[in-house]
């Protein structure tokens, strides 16, 4: 089991920045890869940023160069930097865990709201 918790969702104007959070416990050295999925009122949950063990990355074309996901092996904890905000990233923001063994097992957090105001 893999518990998740995110942190530093807010308010802020366009073109300002936050740094997203996600603290991860339990069985952490299980981990295969991590990353940040974002669901907006009346819309899907998307991908936004993930990160695999080997520290290859992937981002959305809607947040490439503006986002910056990293994570931090010491900690247990995952980050995502994301400048130049815009209204269309206003949305809900989790933190995703993928543990492998013959099965795909996903954990995800509680949600953290980010809001972009125009």
């Amino acid at each position: 089991q893999v518990q998740l918790v995110e942190s530093g969702g807010g308010l802020v104007q366009a073109g300002g920045s936050l740094r997203l959070s996600c603290e991860a416990s339990g069985n952490v050295f299980s981990i295969n890869a991590m990353g940040w999925y974002r669901q907006a009122p009346g819309k899907q949950r998307e991908l936004v940023a993930t990160t695999a063990t080997g520290g290859s990355t992937k981002y959305s074309d809607s947040v490439k160069g503006r986002f910056t996901i990293s994570r931090d092996y010491a900690k247990n904890s995952l980050h995502l930097q994301m400048n130049n905000l815009k209204p269309e990233d206003t949305a809900v923001y989790y933190c995703n865990a993928v543990v492998l063994t013959s099965l795909q097992y996903d954990y995800w957090g509680q949600g953290t709201q980010v809001t972009v105001s125009s």
